[in-house]
């Protein structure tokens, strides 16, 4: 019980920062001045990069960094480059552990769990799908942390690989720190920050969903033909 606790007070706590990072945010930068950058990549490179820590903030977070610059209190110059190489890097890295553990996991061929068809039909998905799916899973959270890992598993070749994350990489921190940047500061946005982290999560929902609905159509005109 003890530890169920523990985890719902961090869980809470999470939530409460993602909620308020228009303030948490302020505070961050008031206190630890250009060491701020550092934190942010290390933020964005985590929630990338491992997939441990799914739950860190990504989407809100680059939209409250946009917010600040546009303010004043970051340099857009640093941090705009800064966040992207840390999303490349993040997901580079993540890459790189699912593709070491993934020969050590389907090792055996009778396992029950992790057999070795799985692997390649993996593969077979990320080599026919996996540029698309790289690129769209940066706008959803925690789905985004684990593409990568599991495009690494499924032995998806890293320069096709190397070129969708860059490209997803980049648009993703470009176009959410850049609406921060240019519509954050608007007073109905400012004063109801906490509605617009949500909904901006919602947004990110948005491009798997109408790709899966679009994709289900196209198999049933197919089954009907």
């Amino acid at each position: 019980m003890e530890i169920l606790t523990t985890i719902g007070g961090w869980l809470a706590y999470a939530f409460h920062v993602f909620l308020h990072l228009d303030k948490t945010l302020g505070a961050v930068i008031q206190d630890y001045g250009a060491w701020t950058y550092l934190i942010l990549f290390l933020i964005i490179f985590c929630e990338t990069g491992l997939v441990v820590t799914p739950i860190l903030p990504g989407d809100s977070l680059l939209f409250a960094v946009g917010t600040f610059a546009a303010m004043g209190y970051l340099d857009i110059h640093k941090v705009w480059p800064l966040l992207v190489f840390a999303a490349v890097l993040g997901d580079n890295t993540n890459y790189a552990i699912g593709n070491f553990i993934g020969p050590k996991v389907f090792h055996y061929e009778n396992s029950r769990i992790f057999k070795k068809e799985y692997l390649q039909k993996t593969h077979n998905f990320y080599e026919k799908y996996g540029g698309k799916a790289i690129i769209l899973c940066k706008y959803v959270p925690i789905v985004r942390t684990f593409a990568p890992f599991v495009a690494g598993v499924g032995a998806m070749t890293y320069p096709r690989f190397l070129m969708f994350n860059m490209i997803g990489g980049f648009t993703w921190v470009t176009l959410i720190m850049g609406s921060g940047y240019f519509f954050g500061n608007i007073p109905v946005i400012r004063n109801n920050f906490s509605f617009v982290v949500l909904f901006i999560i919602f947004l990110s929902m948005l491009p798997p969903i109408i790709e899966y609905l679009r994709h289900k159509r196209e198999v049933k005109a197919n089954a009907g033909a």
